[in-house]
């Protein structure tokens, strides 16, 4: 090969490598361009147990599935002002969906969501909606609902317990659901209620527990992230039923839970969004024939008259018989839904501040 030759095939060889290089960057600013990132939000950190780490779980999986880019945003308190601010963070960041997994967090971003109107919000039960902010959540009053069977079929005293968080619409669906399971099968038992004001309080849940047990209480459940309930249950000798997640190390008498199953509400939200139709729901609901919520293992202690009954009511809820349909009567005596009606699902959102017969509120 003459001297000539040997610079062609040089200058060839180099170019060769030169587009391979330029390829190879287009490549990687295209794929980088194309990776979709989520921001998400949440109260407490990805690694606690309950509502924080069992939500963190559930995104996780999706977006490492799905491919996107999942920047998150742990130990935002509501009603701290940290909320707006982890949400202009996540903007900068690039996020195009953002997820507010806690009740109050959609009613403190109302005022800067318009300032992001090329960003999809979904907000945890929430009861502010716009153009880019749509609600999601699953239908755990369903599941309450069963839970309130199990309860009304195990009590001996009549008396049940419910340490709740808030009276908010979201909590106030849970109490009355599970409270029109009980009295479907037990009549004459109450469930009392006690306040927390809190999500997370220890002491409180505790605090709570224990008034409704000295009070006469023989089952409790309760509407809070962590599991002190079943803790206090199990030590006082009575029996409970759980939330968010399924428990363990606990005794016979924690009889079951309802429990979420995040991946799969989460998989509906980021696939819509993938696919161009984010925020095109109002409201994204859930219900139990998804799997998104469900009861968890039964307890050795619910009878096999128990999970028949259980297994009637989950084929009726399936059927298309919701929870809050047929007649229902108020504290007061109020009839709130009629023999042929049921209650929307617009009522049971934003419009639940009311209690069904049967619920009796504590101090």
């Amino acid at each position: 090969m003459n001297k000539k030759s040997k610079q062609t095939l040089l200058i060839v060889l180099a170019a060769v490598v030169f587009a391979g290089i330029l390829i190879m960057v287009m490549y990687l600013n295209m794929s980088d361009k194309d990776t979709k990132k989520i921001g998400y939000i949440l109260t407490g950190s990805i690694d606690e147990p309950g509502w924080n780490g069992m939500n963190y779980k559930g995104i996780e999986a999706v977006c490492s599935r799905l491919e996107t880019e999942l920047i998150v945003k742990e130990n935002v308190l509501e009603n701290t002002g940290k909320c707006p601010e982890a949400v202009s963070e996540l903007a900068e960041s690039g996020a195009e969906l953002i997820i507010l997994s806690s009740f109050g967090y959609p009613g403190e971003v109302r005022e800067i969501i318009d300032k992001y109107p090329e960003i999809s919000f979904y907000g945890i039960s929430s009861q502010y909606y716009s153009d880019n902010m749509s609600s999601y959540f699953g239908r755990m009053y369903q599941v309450r609902y069963l839970t309130g069977i199990i309860a009304g079929m195990m009590t001996e005293s009549g008396n049940i317990g419910y340490v709740a968080a808030m009276a908010n619409d979201e909590v106030n669906r849970g109490i009355n659901a599970f409270t029109l399971g009980v009295k479907r099968v037990n009549p004459n038992a109450s469930v009392n209620v006690m306040w927390t004001d809190s999500w997370d309080d220890e002491d409180k849940a505790k605090g709570a527990a224990e008034k409704l047990v000295n009070g006469g209480a023989d089952v409790l459940t309760y509407h809070q992230n962590q599991p002190y309930v079943i803790e206090y249950a199990d030590e006082a000798g009575v029996y409970s039923i759980g939330y968010n997640e399924a428990a363990e190390g606990f005794s016979d008498k924690y009889l079951t839970a309802a429990v979420w199953n995040w991946e799969q509400l989460y998989s509906d939200i980021v696939e819509d969004f993938l696919q161009g139709r984010a925020n095109s729901r109002q409201h994204h609901w859930c219900g139990i024939e998804t799997g998104a919520v469900e009861l968890s293992e039964l307890s050795p202690l619910v009878t096999e008259e128990i999970r028949e009954e259980l297994e009637k009511a989950r084929a009726e809820i399936i059927a298309g018989k919701d929870v809050f349909s047929g007649e229902i009567y108020d504290r007061d005596g109020v009839k709130r839904c009629g023999e042929d009606e049921f209650i929307s699902d617009a009522a049971l959102m934003d419009d639940f501040d009311w209690y069904v017969d049967g619920v009796i509120i504590c101090e």
